[in-house]
């Protein structure tokens, strides 16, 4: 989540073996998230920041790392700031492309964005999902908030095979739920990265060097021959 700290634990986390930065662009309702992200985002807006900080703040960590950066928020966000003006100025201070986590595949076509798809979407919104993604697909691996689960959704290799069916060769992550080094691992057996959200911003609230001893967890577990 977007803060005053985003920049050190950003570079701490790219250090541990992250090759990607998913930051949090805080909104009073989120409706994908569990406890620990609501809790991130309350944070977040009452130390001010609002999208312009958010901005600012993805500059900043742009400075500090080299690997793809992608904001996460909703749609109530771009409404008010402007659709057109909000992607423009994610670009100008460093994403790689963004995720607006409330707008569904074909909503807005003209917005580059990552698109999520869920074990409940059908076989025509993963195939309109993957034809309008910009870079990845977001497979959802369950039916419900983001959060810690304890062990990896039974849903996602359904997904993953549906999504492989009609994706055209879109790189398939997994993300929600993911926690531990092997859900990672049996994660990326079936799909072709992951994504931690939650569990990360559990490490993160024991500063940089936590974080980073958690990513290089994962980045280990990924490894492994």
């Amino acid at each position: 989540m977007s803060g005053p700290d985003t920049p050190d634990l950003a570079e701490a986390a790219v250090q541990g073996g992250a090759d990607l930065v998913e930051l949090g662009f805080p909104f009073s309702d989120p409706l994908a998230d569990g406890p620990v992200i609501r809790r991130a985002a309350e944070k977040a807006l009452a130390q001010g920041m609002r999208t312009q900080a958010c901005l600012e703040c993805l500059a900043a960590v742009r400075e500090r790392v080299s690997v793809p950066l992608v904001p996460m928020t909703y749609s109530s966000l771009l409404e008010v700031y402007g659709w057109e003006r909000f992607a423009e100025a994610a670009r100008a201070a460093g994403a790689t492309s963004l995720i607006v986590a409330d707008l569904p595949a074909g909503d807005r076509p003209e917005l580059k964005r990552i698109q999520l798809v869920a074990p409940t979407s059908t076989d025509e919104r993963l195939r309109l999902a993957a034809e309008q993604t910009d870079g990845w697909l977001y497979l959802v691996t369950l039916t419900g908030t983001t959060g810690a689960r304890s062990g990896l959704s039974t849903s996602l290799g359904g997904l993953a095979e549906r999504a492989r069916a009609v994706a055209g060769g879109v790189p398939l992550y997994a993300g929600f739920g993911i926690s531990t080094p092997a859900d990672a691992r049996a994660a990326a057996e079936l799909t072709d990265g992951v994504v931690v959200g939650s569990r990360a911003l559990e490490a993160a609230e024991g500063g940089p060097g936590a974080l980073g001893e958690y990513v290089r967890s994962l980045r280990d577990a990924l490894d492994r021959p």
